[in-house]
């Protein structure tokens, strides 16, 4: 059994919720500031797009961007003397996009529901928005936040469509778990599928359900 599909996996996801959170969280903090209702329903739809959208369909975007002789993927070979699609890399920008609306409405749904009464105390103390984000909003929104996190974390560990789009099923270099449990169920190899299945189901199991542990000790 290679287990190289197992390291790739973790590393992309790890990889890619350090990016999503930040992403996520400054996303969320920047539409909530936003005072015009049909602005804020439009920027909320474009950045909920990847969550309701089939996978393919955002590879298709990505690969379309990033491709060899499309804009971004012309700009990167360029200036930086790089590619891309069907790179390591690749698995993390396809992550990210899939992920991150999982984090981008949870930290949303947190922020809203910080007492506005905490926020306008801060102003009256002369705190400035910066100061009162992270010392009042943060603290507060905190295990919305963190919820987030997890659930996007593990969408990234179980994204296939667009990893496959963009970055391939390459073996050793671009291959998740879920393309190896595909790459092993096309192969007809459904002992090795199985383990794959097994290990991102305990992967899975166990984020969600530390993080449910973790919440009921709290309360």
């Amino acid at each position: 059994m290679d287990f190289s599909p197992v390291w790739i996996s973790l590393k992309t996801s790890v990889v890619s919720i350090i990016i999503t959170f930040f992403l996520g969280l400054w996303a969320a903090r920047g539409v909530v500031s936003v005072r015009s209702t049909k602005a804020k329903a439009w920027l909320d739809g474009l950045l909920t797009l990847p969550l309701v959208l089939p996978p393919t369909v955002a590879g298709f975007f990505l690969l379309y961007l990033f491709g060899a002789k499309r804009p971004a993927g012309i700009f990167l070979e360029k200036v930086f003397h790089y590619k891309i699609v069907f790179s390591w890399q690749a698995t993390v920008l396809a992550a990210v996009v899939i992920s991150f609306p999982l984090m981008y409405r949870s930290a949303r749904g947190a922020i809203e529901q910080v007492d506005a009464n905490l926020i306008y105390a801060g102003r009256t103390l002369g705190m400035s928005e910066r100061t009162i984000f992270w010392k009042i909003i943060l603290p507060q929104a905190r295990p919305g936040i963190l919820s987030g996190g997890v659930l996007a974390f593990t969408r990234g560990l179980g994204e296939f469509g667009a990893t496959a789009m963009i970055a391939g099923n390459i073996a050793g270099k671009t291959r998740t778990l879920p393309l190896a449990i595909y790459s092993e169920v096309a192969a007809g190899d459904m002992d090795t599928a199985g383990k794959y299945v097994l290990i991102i189901v305990a992967f899975s199991l166990l984020i969600v359900a530390g993080m449910n542990l973790r919440g009921e000790k709290k309360r």
